[in-house]
């Protein structure tokens, strides 16, 4: 892929230990990272960290971008602030731009409509039934599902999402990658010899 700038969606509240594994080894592999505000305005994560946006959330052009990434945050669920990050999910994948989603930015999505035809999962269904949405059937129990363009993962898989990201974007596959998942969510110390090599 010729982009290799990734989108990381940053608003108040957003949970910061779920893309950790995923951002680190993107930039472990020749990706840059950039964060992606409602505006330029700091923001604190859940967390409690303090985080600058590199740029404004109305100047993100997918066409600049090999990925967005969406966590979850208290605000998913209490209003609608957190909408247009969704709509701007809605415009990634019809550029056909992969979007990442776990934890409460699965039902982000899922009041976007976007998941309302495409294999998803998330927490439990009922918390995206809570929604109104129409895409029940397609939801799927597991750890992290990809349907194309779009990942989503439930909010206690952050390995497994980063797992999808790295199939999806080409860093790493076949055998390195399960020997990754394995390692990092299994503690199989047997996967070391395979990422060293």
């Amino acid at each position: 892929m010729s982009r290799t700038t990734v989108h990381l969606a940053v608003y108040d509240t957003f949970a910061d230990w779920e893309t950790g594994h995923t951002t680190a080894h993107l930039t472990q592999h020749g990706f840059r990272v950039r964060t992606v505000g409602a505006t330029t305005g700091p923001v604190t994560t859940m967390g409690g960290l303090r985080v600058l946006p590199d740029l404004a959330l109305d100047d993100l052009d997918p066409d600049d971008s090999a990925l967005l990434i969406l966590t979850g945050a208290s605000l998913w669920d209490t209003g609608d602030d957190l909408a247009p990050f969704a709509a701007k999910a809605r415009a990634f994948l019809a550029a056909g731009v992969p979007v990442a989603a776990i934890c409460g930015a699965t039902a982000g999505l899922a009041r976007e409509g976007l998941l309302d035809d495409r294999a998803h999962t998330s927490a439990v269904p009922f918390y995206l039934d809570a929604t109104g949405y129409a895409g029940g059937a397609h939801y799927r129990d597991a750890d992290a599902v990809t349907d194309g363009d779009l990942i989503t993962a439930g909010p206690t898989e952050p390995v497994a999402l980063a797992r999808e990201v790295f199939a999806r974007l080409g860093v790493l596959d076949g055998p390195r990658l399960g020997a990754w998942y394995r390692l990092f969510h299994d503690s199989d110390p047997a996967a070391y010899e395979i990422l060293a090599s």
